[in-house]
């Protein structure tokens, strides 16, 4: 990438219209970051620890709860950091794999919801033969491939992005690199790009979602055939919780990537409800609304008290 730019480093602008906001910023961001690790953590340790929740769906529940402490690690720290004051410079290698990581993380995850409706039409669907369809080696296989449809979506972009050249101008009108606010900074025509761009992140969105849909469609049929209502009502609550989910990841994901006009404040707001607040409702919804894994969480803390009595 050194062949294509003069730049050594771009400066982040932030979130636009905060300017004097830094130190309650830097509070708020810092609570929704340190909860979301902690939430998600706590999800994940519940999960391994329960010899019961050892079942495909919580296999991948707690790979979600990984990626969610992955995903605004990406962006958060360096948020936080010019926040409080220290340098809001980021490097120009470290501004590529800050995208590449972004777009990494957030596709994998998109394709993860698609696994996991997946999971839920068999388990509905055909609850007979679940565990003959859900087997071990295809829930793996699955997470492969979505990591796999993660890792070139991300390169494309990154390679797209990084491939101009940056000469001149170096200030992001953002609080994180990403293809809409970099690729205004370029000395070459970055029209390819952005379609490349909007394309790209736009079609894969629209084909996941079709994918969750196509699944909860299917399972909303076999639903309404249960005959007694607290069949109904049990298979909605397993579902519920990922529904939520899915809304909150895929609605921000389509408002920023496909509006015409890119609005900075609009497209920051949206990021950090994609990026940072989401995770966090993730933590909240599966936890909140899944009496399996709220039990294990309680042996957990009942085991640790016992430790230290």
């Amino acid at each position: 990438m050194g062949n294509h730019s003069l730049l050594n480093e771009f400066i982040l602008l932030g979130i636009p219209q905060t300017e004097g906001l830094e130190t309650v910023l830097l509070i708020i961001f810092s609570f929704i970051y340190l909860f979301t690790l902690l939430g998600n953590l706590l999800i994940f340790t519940a999960i391994i620890s329960s010899s019961t929740l050892h079942t495909p769906m919580y296999f991948f529940l707690g790979l979600l709860s990984i990626f969610d402490m992955l995903f605004p690690s990406v962006t958060c720290p360096k948020m936080l950091i010019y926040n409080s004051g220290l340098s809001q410079a980021i490097s120009y290698k470290g501004c590529a794999a800050q995208l590449f990581f972004y777009h990494l993380l957030g596709s994998t995850e998109g394709c993860l919801y698609s696994v996991m409706a997946y999971d839920r039409y068999v388990a509905i669907c055909h609850p007979l033969r679940y565990m003959l369809i859900m087997k071990p080696g295809l829930c793996v296989g699955l997470v492969v491939i979505a990591f796999l449809v993660g890792c070139l979506h991300a390169t494309t972009l990154t390679s797209f992005t990084f491939h101009l050249t940056y000469c001149g101008p170096n200030r992001v009108d953002h609080f994180f690199c990403d293809i809409p606010a970099i690729l205004p900074l370029a000395c070459t025509d970055s029209s390819l790009a952005k379609r490349v761009g909007s394309i790209n992140v736009g079609l894969l969105a629209l084909v996941l979602l079709f994918s969750v849909c196509v699944s909860y469609a299917h399972i909303g049929i076999a639903i309404l055939r249960i005959r007694s209502a607290e069949g109904r009502r049990k298979a909605f609550s397993t579902c519920s919780a990922h529904l939520t989910a899915i809304l909150c990841a895929y609605g921000p994901v389509i408002i920023i990537y496909l509006q015409r006009t890119p609005n900075p404040l609009l497209g920051a707001v949206v990021q950090i409800l994609n990026n940072i607040v989401s995770p966090m409702l993730n933590s909240l919804i599966y936890s909140l609304r899944n009496k399996e894994v709220k039990s294990s969480l309680k042996r957990v803390f009942r085991n640790v008290l016992t430790v230290q009595e």
